[in-house]
């Protein structure tokens, strides 16, 4: 018996076999999970559509969350395919890379706007279209970092983006409780994957962690995949609106 038999998740934000949101789905497939799939643009269609054979997707299907009409024929196909389902994976964030370096002073207003759009409001439009479709029960999770309550070198506008996005989170987890739907993020420790790639001096804080960090390693997807199963799992019956870190601990210390 798997944790996740018989449940019906709807996967955002892979992008190859190395991001976390194919970690994820990977996980909840052995569990017993039926996976749905979506990709942000045609480029990633090459990537993700192998993916979602590879883990049996019942589909897979493009989805830019910023276009409304693409987000209107997802939910329509999520609707035909699953009927109702049981876990949202928000797995997305997005940010000019021009404003993932240098002061942060400096951000353009499209990049904010940008930011902001993609990597926080998106939560609120899914978990809007998945309301009517989710079993009680059900649980939406999403990606958070450290940067949003620290600052972190370089990571800017997104910081801001993802402390919006864990703001959102505990106000959807309020609202979506009296259905029973549990709203969760993980903050997790930095890894290397393709949007990690866009912060400059991303190899600096890997090592950095490394050193610092209690466990003295960084994390991988696997280790948040195993949280993320966690959460979407009746497991965690009793937690939401929480931010549960997979970080190695380095959000703990101090000086």
């Amino acid at each position: 018996m798997g944790l996740l038999d018989g449940k019906k998740a709807l996967i955002f934000g892979v992008a190859n076999n190395k991001s976390i949101a194919y970690a994820i789905a990977k996980r909840f497939k052995e569990e017993g999970a039926e996976l749905g799939f979506t990709y942000a643009s045609e480029p990633l269609a090459k990537r993700v559509k192998p993916i979602s054979e590879e883990l049996n997707g019942k589909f897979c299907v493009k989805c830019d969350v910023t276009n409304e009409l693409e987000l209107e024929e997802t939910f329509k196909l999520v609707e035909q395919e699953f009927g109702k389902f049981d876990i949202l994976v928000h797995s997305i964030a997005y940010a000019p890379a021009e404003d993932l370096k240098g002061r942060f002073i400096d951000t353009s207003r499209e990049g904010f706007l940008t930011a902001m759009e993609v990597s926080a409001y998106s939560l609120v439009k899914l978990a809007q279209l998945s309301e009517p479709l989710m079993n009680e029960g059900g649980s939406i999770i999403t990606m958070t970092y450290y940067g949003s309550v620290k600052v972190v070198k370089n990571y800017n506008v997104m910081g801001v983006a993802k402390a919006a996005l864990e703001a959102s989170m505990r106000y959807l987890a309020n609202e979506l409780g009296e259905k029973k739907i549990r709203v969760n993020a993980i903050s997790a420790g930095p890894i290397k994957t393709l949007a990690a790639s866009g912060v400059s001096g991303f190899r600096t804080i890997l090592s950095l962690i490394e050193e610092r960090a209690p466990l003295k390693r960084n994390v991988t997807q696997d280790d948040v995949a195993k949280a993320a199963l966690f959460l979407c799992s009746d497991l965690a019956s009793g937690v939401t609106g929480d931010i549960l870190y997979v970080d190695s601990g380095y959000n703990i210390l101090g000086l």
